[in-house]
């Protein structure tokens, strides 16, 4: 299962992202990551939550992110919930129709491995293609 959430800078992304990490640190039954393209929410979120600062792990576009998502798992079969903060920002691109297939790949992904997936997005709805909105 894939949520996303889109908007532009400033429309309240992150606020919400950091309640829904905190409430899954309290309700979910694994283990919760969270994957941000640089470390700002240290502070901001609960610490039993695994944040991963990308830049320290070059992920410099989707085929990378995919490996790294399938490392995660591969070492740790409780994960139960994976954020992904500023998904473009992580991969170093931008909105596009390799999004949308990243999406549904983590969509079948998480299926297959019972794991949810709370992605944003910085940039207007508008760019969103037709097999993004149906995760938003």
């Amino acid at each position: 299962m894939v949520r996303l959430i889109m908007g532009v800078k400033g429309s309240g992304k992150t606020k919400q992202l950091i309640d829904l990490i905190n409430s899954a640190a309290k309700d979910e039954p694994g283990n919760v990551v969270c994957i941000e393209a640089n470390s700002t929410l240290t502070y901001d979120i609960h610490y039993r939550i695994r944040l991963i600062d990308a830049q320290e792990y070059k992920l410099n576009g989707y085929e990378s992110l995919r490996g790294f998502v399938s490392g995660l798992y591969a070492g740790n079969y409780d994960i139960s919930h994976v954020f992904i903060d500023n998904l473009c920002k992580v991969v170093g691109g931008d909105v596009d129709h390799t999004t949308e297939e990243f999406l549904n790949w983590l969509d079948a992904f998480g299926e297959k491995n019972s794991i949810k997936f709370t992605v944003t997005i910085s940039a207007d709805l508008e760019l969103a293609t037709d097999g993004m909105q149906k995760f938003l």
